[in-house]
């Protein structure tokens, strides 16, 4: 593990300029590219005891990078095209769906009712609760 560690920095060393200004340069952007190459060094660290060093340490540094680019340059584009999906979805889910249905129902009485046995309470609190505010019980 050591030995891939000193690969791995002895990679860094040798490779890090070629490989950010190519990142740059295909990129455009400079915290991406320091971004996935540093991911990329990442990888290497995770894969290379596993898989074995790569004939060509830094080629695989590069395309590792570009590809870690790629994936999240798609997530940021899928995520800003389901931005107006996402922001419907939650109003949506801030609207109270008993809020909804209750003002569906038209007795007061049938709305205290299902207020009782709303299914947050437990099943002795629902009883006591109906018992008390409908069938005028003391608990």
């Amino acid at each position: 593990m050591e030995h891939i560690h000193s690969i791995v920095e002895q990679t860094f060393r040798q490779e890090s300029g070629r490989v950010l200004a190519a990142l740059i340069s295909t990129l455009g952007d400079f915290d991406l590219a320091e971004d996935v190459f540093q991911d990329a060094l990442i990888i290497a660290l995770e894969k290379w005891p596993r898989d074995g060093v790569p004939r060509n340490p830094g080629a695989w540094i590069t395309t590792t990078a570009r590809n870690r680019a790629i994936d999240r340059l798609r997530r940021h584009k899928t995520f800003t095209e389901k931005q107006p999906i996402l922001a419907q979805l939650a109003q949506a889910a801030q609207v109270d769906p008993l809020a909804v249905e209750m003002d569906s129902i038209p007795d007061e009485r049938l709305k205290l009712i299902f207020t009782c046995c709303h299914p947050a309470l437990n099943r002795e609190a629902q009883v006591a609760l109906t018992l008390r505010t409908l069938g005028g019980l003391e608990t």
